[in-house]
């Protein structure tokens, strides 16, 4: 059996050499699986080390995942901000207060948008008729007056 001194918690002969192991990594619920890897394990702290052309695998499987998660959640911005029948300037000013082009990123995957945006355009999905609030909202309203109106749970969204 081949052994090496751990590189992270430095037990003498901690690192034992491993092949044909899988992985499966995943990221916003998308998994991906990575076979025949090898490298070398530490059998005191758990450290694992891959092969060069292994860890090169595992890493190009990793971007590639995120790189989907990033076009899904964009996906699902697009369809929601045109459920709402908003235009991305709308959205932007309306809803997040990034840059004129930030939002066409968000929905082409190149960036992932903040977790806010992302949970207030999917609160929005679920109840699109608090919009309404939301535009009154953006607007400055003084909020000392502002009641939140009673809607009517399948209120149908009209656009001003």
């Amino acid at each position: 059996m081949s052994t090496q001194q751990c590189f992270s918690c430095g037990a003498a002969d901690g690192m034992v050499h491993f092949e044909g192991r899988g992985e499966t990594v995943s990221v916003k619920g998308m998994e991906r699986r990575i076979d025949n890897l090898s490298g070398w394990e530490c059998q005191k702290c758990g450290e694992v080390e891959l092969d060069e052309m292994c860890g090169q695998r595992y890493s190009d499987a990793c971007d590639e995942l995120v790189i989907a998660s990033r076009k899904m959640v964009g996906n699902e911005m697009r369809r929601i901000r045109r459920k709402l029948h908003l235009t991305q300037k709308e959205t932007v000013q309306l809803l997040s207060g990034g840059g004129h082009n930030a939002f066409s990123r968000y929905e082409r995957g190149e960036i992932l948008p903040p977790k806010a945006l992302i949970l207030l355009m999917r609160l929005l999905d679920r109840y699109p008729y608090l919009l309404t609030d939301a535009k009154t909202l953006g607007e400055g309203a003084d909020l000392r007056g502002f009641e939140h109106i009673v809607h009517k749970e399948h209120e149908s969204l009209s656009v001003s």
